[in-house]
């Protein structure tokens, strides 16, 4: 009697200690998983990037040249808005300048008719009133292409470009126009150009120098100014991300 109390004693103890060494197991088991699982997800913890050093100065050129890159892509290119706003400041310095150079040479040349002076003996004044001429068109339209590309942003050397296309097809169009209605000194300033003699009669060799290299240097002036006004952007740009995290 006692015997088989004994064995279903141990036979009701087996099950349990069983169950129980399972549950032990099964709990040590998803211990050790959590362990690992929390292992593998945890962030890898760097250290500190020097923002001072080479990496970090290569890391940030490399994102605003990206940044400046896309900008480009979506804004760049040439503005014709831009341009006709660039030809008015040229076309409006230029007028003020050639006054402002008529009034001086008036005071120093002791008249105020500096135009028939200048007829009356072209090879005194010819060669002085061309590189007056020269010097004039290469402020106007450097600073008429300075505010092209500083409107435009991007692509500075084709905003002064641009601004030089107005004055040259304005000024085909005034001529046109001049040759049409028999001329006339108020139309001609419209242009933007000082007026050079070439007619048959009184066209000098400054004159017709003058005539050739006035295109170029409005060209180059205002090309020159159309990058200055950009590297002005571009200048912003570097301050405004000089902070830029990598």
């Amino acid at each position: 009697m006692d015997t088989g109390a004994a064995a279903a004693t141990d036979r009701s103890a087996t099950p349990d200690r069983s169950a129980s060494s399972d549950r032990s197991a099964s709990t040590d088991r998803s211990a050790s998983t959590d362990r690992s699982d929390s292992a593998h997800s945890a962030p890898e913890h760097r250290a500190p990037v020097d923002p001072d050093s080479a990496e970090a100065k290569q890391a940030r050129a490399a994102a605003r040249k990206d940044i400046h890159q896309r900008e480009r892509d979506r804004f760049g290119g040439f503005k014709i808005g831009c341009a006709f706003f660039g030809w008015l400041a040229a076309t409006g310095l230029a007028v003020l300048l050639t006054a402002l150079v008529t009034a001086i040479g008036a005071a120093v040349i002791g008249t105020q008719d500096v135009t028939g002076d200048l007829a009356a003996d072209p090879g005194a004044f010819g060669w002085a009133g061309a590189i007056a001429l020269l010097v004039i068109l290469l402020v106007a339209y450097y600073c008429g292409g300075y505010v092209a590309g500083r409107m435009a942003r991007f692509s500075g050397a084709k905003q002064g470009v641009g601004v030089w296309a107005w004055a040259v097809v304005v000024a085909i169009v005034v001529g046109i126009v001049s040759a049409i209605t028999g001329g006339s000194q108020a139309l001609s300033a419209v242009s933007g150009f000082p007026t050079i003699p070439l007619d048959a009669g009184d066209a000098t060799a400054a004159a017709v120098v003058t005539a050739l290299a006035a295109l170029v240097v409005a060209l180059v002036g205002a090309v020159l100014g159309g990058l200055a006004g950009m590297r002005f952007h571009r200048r912003v740009d570097r301050e405004g991300l000089s902070g830029l995290s990598v």
